[in-house]
């Protein structure tokens, strides 16, 4: 099983766990653009898309920055055209930008509710849709949402009701590290596997990222600790049934 020569369009993936994945198909071979927003050093923010693409050619791909608003319909059919044509084709697209805002709703800014509704939701709908003729010529074709079950429990929406219906929209779930949660290299791990599925019959499902790896006959899930002292918070969105997967606990190690 190979990347090799695959061509990614992955959105976001300047850092955290776009990058991740990128770098984990980079190994491979694979060709990837990075498509983001920041072209030059921030002040609160690691990586742009051009230390990205250092990164990804470090480790084996061929990059290709693009600075890209997934909110503009243009930009994104202009950076999925380019990317297509640079390489020869498109094999994935990885839906990973997102903006998040963990607020009631009378404390919600409607600015800041614009913003996720216009990243979260619109701008994967936009990518999606504009990489469909392209992927449709590809031999294995994948769109790779970190997708949350569409659990509609109070409790999604109580606290953050703004977001619960921006990421529901979206249907994926990013979020930056914690000393409590795993590194992203588990989601790329997860995705890595998922690339290769195939296309035909691996479609329209919701997975949990332990749980398919460990399906995938992956037994050693500690490497991916943030902190291993620390126990291990349930993720947004995990239905209450879903249960980790044996040898996995949430307990801290000692």
């Amino acid at each position: 099983m190979s990347l090799n020569g695959k061509t990614l369009f992955i959105t976001g993936a300047s850092r955290g766990i776009g990058l991740a994945i990128a770098l984990r198909a980079a190994r491979d071979g694979a060709n990837i653009t990075i498509a983001a927003k920041t072209e030059t050093p921030h002040p609160k923010l690691e990586g742009t898309i051009h230390t990205a693409a250092e990164e990804i050619e470090k480790a084996g791909g061929k990059a290709l920055p693009l600075a890209v608003d997934v909110r503009d319909e243009a930009a994104v059919k202009n950076a999925i055209d380019t990317t297509a044509a640079h390489f020869g084709g498109l094999d994935i697209v990885v839906n990973n930008a997102s903006a998040i805002s963990l607020t009631p709703a009378a404390d919600t800014d409607m600015k800041r509710y614009d913003l996720m509704q216009q990243i979260n939701a619109r701008g994967t709908f936009v990518v999606s849709k504009c990489a469909i003729a392209h992927l449709a010529k590809a031999a294995n074709p994948h769109i790779l949402m970190l997708s949350p079950p569409l659990d509609m429990q109070e409790k999604w929406f109580a606290r953050h009701t703004a977001y619960s219906m921006a990421k529901f929209g979206m249907s994926m779930v990013v979020l930056g590290i914690m000393r409590m949660s795993r590194t992203p290299e588990i989601l790329a791990d997860a995705a890595y596997l998922i690339f290769q599925k195939p296309a035909k019959s691996f479609t329209g499902q919701f997975l949990i990222d332990d749980t398919f790896l460990a399906g995938e006959g992956v037994t050693d899930f500690d490497h991916y600790r943030t902190d291993p002292s620390q126990p291990l918070s349930p993720d947004f969105f995990v239905p209450d049934t879903s249960k980790p997967p044996p040898g996995v606990s949430l307990a801290p190690k000692n």
